[in-house]
């Protein structure tokens, strides 16, 4: 016997209801900052995530009358919920084969109570006004939702996550910045060759404002392999861009030099791949020993993030009997 509750019509019966068209979404950082439909509610506040997602979405549906669908990606505790809210205030969640199907119909629904550019605006208003903690949760909750949707390689989850970045970027967590940078940078480098290089630049100034010498070497090893793959196509033809890739082999052949110099005396001539200035087999100055793909491979470190993956249905935290609610 189930213990979901069910939803009742006027006359107290069972409804039966058809599939909801009405589709939002809700967005928790891992520091508990919590979006509902691209607004922020709450930033890292006391009450807990659930209610407050729970308590929104209800008020959509008292005020519709009728069910409507959310769609939970919660980073503080790695899950993916689907919920059905009903106007009663109670709600259960549901599994993939009782929500539409994936694919653009599901994708059309889940934009069209907010569109994606109607967020970017409101994330630019935030920045505007100095919000930068605001923007960037913003931000995140967008690239998610969308990467969900869309998919990694799809040009708004990857504008998003530029958002991203740059938003990492004004808040001087450059390390953040490097890595959703060089993302955007790798993916484009791999499905979009030709628009690659202002991406590659992008991720190569968040790089330039590192401190930490292995991110450094490892980073920048990456970034100098996009450019000469970018420069081997013909594809580095703004001379800022021929200044930015410089810099970069610049500053690793400078610490490759630095390193050598630090070794005891001796070491650095036992075996000359290994010394300052050491070339990889594409015949760039690399990390000594080091091949890039072998450097590509760990950076990766999840930020070309496949989305998390739908938890199973019967979350007992997003589960709400008719009636109940947070104040309740």
């Amino acid at each position: 016997m189930s213990n979901l509750p069910t939803p009742r019509d006027e006359r107290n019966l069972p409804a039966l209801s058809p599939q909801p068209l009405i589709r939002l979404d809700a967005y928790v950082a891992e520091d508990g900052s919590t979006v509902v439909n691209g607004h922020l509610l709450e930033m890292a506040g006391t009450q807990p995530s659930n209610e407050l997602i729970l308590d929104a979405v209800a008020m959509f549906a008292r005020t519709l009358r009728a069910p409507v669908a959310a769609t939970v990606i919660d980073r503080a505790a790695q899950q993916v919920a689907r919920l059905r809210v009903y106007p009663d205030g109670s709600s259960r969640t549901i599994g993939e084969e009782e929500d539409l199907p994936p694919g653009p119909e599901r994708t059309a629904a889940e934009e069209a109570s907010f569109p994606p550019l109607a967020r970017v605006e409101r994330i630019i208003r935030h920045a505007e006004r100095e919000e930068l903690h605001a923007a960037f949760v913003l931000a995140s909750a967008l690239r998610e939702h969308l990467t969900l949707r869309r998919g990694p390689l799809d040009d708004l989850s990857l504008e998003a996550r530029a958002i991203e970045a740059y938003l990492a970027f004004r808040r001087g967590d450059y390390t953040l910045a490097t890595v959703l940078s060089l993302a955007v940078a790798r993916i484009r480098c791999r499905v979009d060759l030709p628009r690659a290089a202002p991406d590659v630049a992008r991720a190569t100034a968040a790089w330039q404002r590192l401190t930490d010498e292995t991110q450094i070497a490892t980073r920048g090893q990456e970034l100098l392999h996009m450019w000469d793959r970018l420069a081997a196509e013909g594809l580095v033809r703004d001379p800022a861009h021929h200044a930015v890739a410089q810099s970069v082999r610049t500053r690793l052949e400078r610490g490759n030099r630095a390193a050598t110099a630090a070794l005891p005396a001796g070491a650095g001539t036992a075996a000359p791949a290994a010394g300052a200035g050491a070339e990889d087999s594409a015949g760039t100055p690399g990390i000594p020993g080091r091949r890039p793909a072998e450097i590509a491979s760990e950076t990766r470190d999840g930020t070309e993030d496949e989305p998390l993956k739908p938890t199973r249905r019967g979350l007992r935290r997003f589960t709400r009997w008719p009636g109940r609610t947070a104040s309740s």
